[in-house]
């Protein structure tokens, strides 16, 4: 009986970093999907990928003192006008953590205009 449970519970362990795994596998696809839509100007997808609340906080934007909020609006605007994106970046995801339903990673873009290192929510 004991040596059922143990394979049962190893199994459903099992189960459980195959889920995970599928998880930040998908969470790499967007991520990277999200980035080639930014790199190709399309707003259209770009939105999709979007929730309404939707903020990047920089600190140092671009050479700023200053830390900076940028809206949604604000940042499809700015790709919409080609002002950002247009970069063939390399993606490279360091680092994927899954708490509950809220996913954060760690990322590199590293383009020819600029290098961003992210660490999202």
């Amino acid at each position: 009986m004991k040596k059922s449970i143990l394979v049962l519970l190893i199994a459903m362990a099992g189960v459980g970093a195959s889920a995970q795994e599928n998880e930040e596998k998908g969470i790499k696809t967007l991520i990277t999907n999200f980035a080639k839509a930014a790199d190709n100007n399309n707003v259209t997808e770009l939105e999709t990928y979007l929730d309404e609340n939707y903020r990047i906080v920089m600190n140092r934007l671009f050479g700023s003192e200053a830390v900076s909020v940028i809206s949604k609006a604000d940042y499809l605007a700015k790709i919409e006008s080609k002002e950002w994106g247009g970069d063939k970046r390399k993606v490279e995801v360091h680092s994927v953590t899954i708490n509950g339903n809220t996913p954060s990673a760690h990322v590199t873009l590293k383009g020819e205009k600029a290098t961003f290192i992210s660490s999202s929510v």
